[in-house]
């Protein structure tokens, strides 16, 4: 199973060093939601009479802008992922193949959380910039945001690749994918969200509370894809 999952993610990171999907696609397509998100946010706190000074609610708006255009990245790449498989028959060769489903489900899954961890670092020091957003100091804060930045990206990654392969021989894959997907990660992205306001707000007691869902999740879909991957590559 490791040797084919070693396989797969030396010829999805090949084609990825080729294509470049997450620089010249995946990036340019979440630096412009989070400009979005900071002049619409913008405009609607100026105009609110009930928030007093513009700082006040970034730890509370940053983290789910953060989420949300991360798991928009997620995606993007796993749909392009899928499509090349499918374009040039990749998909049916693995099959032929003999090629351990849990190898393929490991390897892809891998290869999108390691694209995910740079548009996440790289999306990071865009926010601060955007959001003007001054990251915790204290040593349990930093601690709460990587932890939440491992699980998270993990579980957005090992969901992502299930329901990629799942829409895979449909026609409307591109369209299905994010329907399909958005649902299921909404108590993930709760958690997420819940965990990084502790640690912005300097309350991480409660952001820790969240970070045993996030456990939860990211070993309850880690091991969907793990069960369900085979029978997910034969439909």
């Amino acid at each position: 199973m490791w040797r084919d999952a070693r396989i797969v993610m030396a010829k999805d990171l090949a084609i990825e060093r080729k294509a470049k999907v997450a620089l010249r696609q995946v990036l340019p397509f979440v630096f412009s939601l989070v400009l979005l998100f900071a002049f619409a946010l913008d405009r609607v706190l100026v105009d609110d009479p009930l928030v007093s000074g513009d700082t006040v609610p970034v730890p509370f708006v940053a983290p789910g802008v953060f989420w949300l255009a991360v798991l928009f990245s997620a995606v993007l790449l796993i749909q392009r992922s899928i499509g090349l498989e499918v374009d040039d028959g990749s998909w049916d060769q693995l099959r032929l193949w003999g090629i351990d489903p849990v190898g393929v489900f490991v390897g892809k899954a891998t290869v999108v959380a390691l694209q995910l961890f740079v548009i996440e670092l790289i999306l990071g020091v865009a926010m601060t910039a955007a959001f003007q957003v001054s990251l915790p100091r204290t040593a349990s804060a930093i601690s709460l945001l990587l932890i939440v930045a491992v699980l998270t990206t993990i579980a957005l990654s090992a969901i992502a690749s299930c329901y990629g392969a799942l829409s895979a021989g449909i026609r409307v894959r591109e369209t299905l994918v994010p329907v399909l997907l958005l649902p299921v990660t909404v108590p993930l992205l709760l958690a997420s969200v819940q965990a990084w306001q502790g640690a912005f707000t300097a309350e991480t007691s409660s952001g820790w509370a969240w970070v045993r869902l996030l456990g939860v999740l990211c070993v309850i879909y880690v091991a969907t894809g793990v069960l369900s991957y085979g029978a997910l590559m034969e439909e």
